[in-house]
Order: C-alpha cells, then sequence, then structure tokens
C-alpha cells in the first residue's frame, strides 16, 4: 500500500486513477479528463472545465458585436482589464493564471479555456451547466466565489476568487495526516458544502481533496470547495447513471450506475479517513483495482494509527463510507455527530438552509425593497436564476406555476429544514409581494435570490427607475404610493414609514443614493458605493 506513515510516496498516484468507465462497451472513445490542477476528473460524456456568465462589476472591454460560441452573449477582451501573471495550474482544458485588476490591483485567479476543445453539444451544455449553479451556489464562505467569465475569440476565461492558501491535498502530504481536532474542523467545512449544495438541489460529484482550496495560508484558514464542472442539479429521488469522480473517491452506487446525492457523503468520508489516517481507504494499483475495492468495501481500521483514534471518529467514518446509500448517513445528521461538533459538544444553533435564511432575511424588509427587488428578479437573467427555477419547479408539484401554502410546508423539509407550520405560514406570507394567497415564480426568485445580486450598480439604478416614473431622480410620496398599489401596499400608514426610513436629509422624497443605502442596508457582503454622474 506504499508509505503506511502517509500518502503513497508517490504522490501523483493518489492524484491519478480516474473514476470513469466506458458507457458503451462497442469501441467507444476513451472518455476525456477534467483538472482543476489536481487529480483527473473523468466522465462518459466528454466534460470540460466550465465557465459562468456572472458578470464583474467593473466593465470589461467588448471586443465587438459577435456573439461568444460558447457563453451566447457578446465577446468581451478580458485582458483590457485584468493583467495576467504567472501560471497558478494546469488542466487539459485549461490553464490557471494570477491576474491583477488594472485599476484597483485586487488578486484574483482566472483559469482560461481553450474554447477549440470544446467541440461537442455537451461540452457547452456542462459548461452552461456550471455556470448555473455557481450562480446558485453564490455568497458561501466555502465556496470559492466566481467573479466573473468572459469569452474571446481563443477562449472563455472565469475570473474568481483567489485562494492563495494551496490545495487541501498538498497539506495533508505535508502533515502526514491531522490531529482528531484538525481534521473535525475541516470535516465540519466539508460537510457544510454538501449539505448547502444537497439543501438547493446541486450534486457536486466531484468531490475529492484537490478540489478544496485554502483561502491563506494560514493555519486556520477557511476551506473552499472548487470545481463544479460535473455537479448536477437534481430533485429528491432522481437516479443517475453516468459515472463520474476520481478513483478513490467513488462510491459503490456510482460504480453500480445507480445513485443520488449520497454518493457525495461517501467522497466525503474518504476525505475523512484520509484525514485521520493519511491513506486512502480503498487501494489498488489501477483504476479495476481500486474500483475492485470500492465495491468489496472491506475498510481497514486496525493498521496504524486507527488504534488511537477514537471511537466516536470511527463511528462518524464508518457511517459515512456505509455501502448501502440509504443507510449512509446524510449531510445534515454527519453535522449533527457529536463528534464533528466544535468541542465534541452538540450545539443548540440549528444549521440553516441558504434558501430559508434568504426568505427568512426578505420577511424582514420593508415593503419598498421588497418591491424593488422583485424588479431587479425580473431583469435577471436564466444564467443567474436557473437553480432557484429548479428549486421552484420542485416544490410547484401541480405545475400550476405557483406555490401554495402547502406545497411550501411540504416542499421546505425536503430541503433539510423542520419549520412549525407559524414559520411556513410567516414565509409564505412574506413572499407573496401580491397579497394573492400563493407565491408566483418571480415572487420566489424574489424572496431568494442572493443579495449580491445588489452589487451591481445597473440592478439597483433599473429598480429605481421603476419608481421614479417622470424621472426627476427622485422618489416621490405619489410615486411611491401608485408603485406600492399595484401589490395592495399602498396604504398612508406604509409610505409614512418608508419615508421616515429611508428619507435621510427629510426632503419629503427619495433619491438614488438614499435608495441605494436603504438596499445595502443590512447585506454585510455588499459595499456601498455611488452611481458614477
Amino acid at each position: 500500500m506504499g508509505n503506511c506513515n502517509g500518502l503513497p510516496s508517490d504522490t501523483n498516484q493518489l492524484h491519478h486513477p480516474a473514476a470513469k468507465l466506458d458507457d458503451d462497451d462497442n469501441g467507444a472513445p476513451p472518455p476525456s479528463t477534467t483538472s482543476n490542477g489536481g487529480g483527473p476528473t473523468v466522465r462518459l460524456c466528454n466534460s470540460a472545465p466550465k465557465s459562468t456568465l456572472f458578470t464583474h462589476t467593473q466593465q470589461v472591454k467588448p471586443l465587438s458585436s459577435s456573439i461568444g460560441r460558447i457563453l451566447g452573449r457578446p465577446m468581451e477582451d478580458v485582458r483590457s482589464t485584468y493583467t495576467f501573471g504567472r501560471e497558478l495550474g494546469r488542466g487539459q482544458f485549461g490553464v490557471t493564471y494570477l491576474v491583477i485588476h488594472k485599476k484597483t490591483q485586487e488578486q484574483f485567479a482566472c483559469k482560461s479555456i481553450a474554447t477549440r476543445k470544446l467541440v461537442n453539444r455537451d461540452d457547452i451544455e456542462d459548461v452552461r451547466r456550471e455556470v448555473q449553479i455557481m450562480h446558485h451556489l453564490t455568497g458561501h464562505i466555502n465556496i470559492v466565489e466566481l467573479k466573473g467569465a468572459y469569452e474571446d475569440r481563443q477562449s472563455v476565461n472565469l475570473v474568481m476568487e483567489l485562494c492563495a492558501g494551496g490545495e487541501l491535498f498538498d497539506r495533508i502530504i505535508a502533515k502526514g495526516h491531522y490531529s482528531e481536532r484538525a481534521a473535525a474542523a475541516l470535516c465540519r467545512q466539508m460537510l457544510t458544502v454538501v449539505h448547502t449544495c444537497h439543501s438547493m438541489g446541486v450534486m457536486h460529484r466531484d468531490l475529492k481533496p484537490e478540489n478544496f482550496l485554502f483561502l491563506s495560508a494560514e493555519e486556520n484558514s477557511p476551506l473552499k470547495a472548487t470545481d463544479f464542472g460535473l455537479s448536477v442539479f437534481f430533485k429528491p429521488g432522481d437516479v443517475f447513471k453516468d459515472l463520474v469522480g476520481s478513483a478513490y473517491y467513488v462510491a459503490p452506487e456510482v460504480l453500480r450506475r445507480h445513485y443520488g446525492a449520497e454518493a457525495d457523503v461517501w467522497s466525503a468520508g474518504v476525505i475523512l479517513y484520509i484525514l485521520l489516517s493519511g491513506v486512502p481507504p480503498f487501494w489498488g494499483e489501477n483504476e479495476k483495482g481500486i474500483f475492485d475495492a470500492v465495491l468489496r468495501g472491506h475498510i481497514d481500521f486496525f493498521s496504524d494509527p486507527w488504534p488511537s483514534i477514537s471511537s466516536s471518529a470511527k463511528d462518524l467514518v464508518k457511517k459515512m463510507l456505509r455501502d448501502d446509500p440509504k443507510e449512509r448517513v446524510s449531510a445534515i445528521e454527519a453535522l449533527n455527530h457529536p463528534w464533528i461538533k466544535e468541542d465534541g459538544v452538540a450545539s443548540d444553533k440549528p444549521i440553516d438552509i441558504a434558501v430559508l435564511t434568504r426568505m427568512k432575511q426578505f420577511r424582514a424588509m420593508n415593503k419598498l425593497k421588497k418591491v424593488a427587488l422583485k424588479v431587479i428578479a425580473e431583469n435577471l437573467s436564466e444564467e443567474e436564476i436557473m437553480g432557484l427555477k429548479e428549486m421552484f419547479k420542485s416544490m410547484d408539484t401541480d405545475n400550476s406555476g405557483t406555490i401554495t401554502y402547502e406545497e411550501l410546508k411540504a416542499g421546505l423539509p425536503k430541503l433539510g429544514t423542520k419549520l412549525s407550520e407559524t414559520e411556513v405560514r410567516q414565509l409564505m406570507e412574506a413572499a407573496d409581494v401580491d397579497g394573492n394567497g400563493t407565491i408566483d415564480y418571480i415572487e420566489f426568485i424574489t424572496a431568494t435570490m442572493h443579495m449580491n445580486r445588489m452589487e451591481k450598480e445597473d440592478h439597483l439604478y433599473t429598480a429605481f427607475q421603476y419608481f421614479d416614473k417622470d424621472k426627476s431622480g427622485y422618489i416621490t410620496m405619489e410615486e411611491l404610493e401608485q408603485a406600492l398599489m399595484k401589490y395592495n401596499m399602498g396604504d398612508a400608514k406604509t409610505i409614512k414609514e418608508i419615508i421616515a426610513e429611508v428619507d435621510t436629509d427629510n426632503d419629503g422624497r427619495i433619491n438614488y443614493d438614499e435608495f441605494a443605502a436603504m438596499m445595502r442596508k443590512d447585506n454585510p457582503d455588499i459595499a456601498p458605493t455611488r452611481r458614477r454622474k
């Protein structure tokens, strides 16, 4: 099994084997691989590093009116905004560079994907799906933030948060293995990512140490999940059959071609086993040998250092590596395991799901802000809201185009949360902006989109112009009343409360800066900016 005191002495062995078999036994071409500078990842239908349509708040110079073949929108010259520096990593489809924003001097990572390598429809669809998923998961502390994506004539360029602390894989190699306390802290962050993904209807499908990066070199740096190139949207009960992943981390049901989101928990369990022992639980001289070991399912808890590892830690690993996915713990159950809790004591603080958190924030907003967000939601691109659209469809069980109280009450527990009837009723009333007793598609998007949508100045100004009908540069009391009446909110008391809250210079009307300040209030991630005149 190689070096028993750590990872295999040839560290490329752990990088290399890729869990992808041929879907077709009749001489189909071998699968392609995807890598984000770490171990190869294989999938049956040729996959590629993906991109996103999320545009940075900084303007990038358009190349021309030409529409990009991959992103489907005007091509842009990323080098007009960013200076490209040294190479950070290299995969089959792309190269990741350090880039510096020319105006702010802020550093980012940019993955440049050669468009000539994205040759078939599956490649392009995979790119677009990752776009949608990255939008959907935006704002999570343990997920690498995408800042923008641009297509020129040669490549798609993904500008991302720079994680200067390197891969989890490299730290495992350097340490051999982690203390239980350190392993628990890292595993807690990984499982939080898995839980967030699953609660938002996303399966990662390629969890491995190479796809977790440290934000900084500090010992206590946050861990960030990256590379959603093989990720998919799913609904409870969906079954997947395509073989994707990396050999050491692939779940047995994936090899059997009949799996769901539970496969992510297995992969996280394999990573935890490696964190504690320094070696993977399933070993083979080649891919077939690894797959056979995974299917046999024998896990060694007797060799060093396992005799000195706590029974509680072993209990969690065993529950995450149950062969039967129905018997395997879920991400939320693993997060509630005594060993994974800080200091080993179960916390009273519930682990919230992202969509529920967003709905609670929305409930607390004043009525002007709710209507303004509805205007923003109506102007978001398909790519930005595809994930929430999928969630809406999964809750709208009768396909009526609206979510009733009963559908909301049935749908929220499927996302991994328990709410009282009163809480569901309160969320229902908050999201139902027009007060007709149901939540329509735009109302759902409005209540659940991440607040960083307001980071875009054009979104805010579009919303302001919706209220400022006479284009005077101010929202008057009459304009406010007229806009809110449409949603049965325009009573005199509400108007008075909004003006008192938002009109900081007390001139009886709301200017753009007052409006923008109100929209950004209580959103710690949104930096205050003034609209350029």
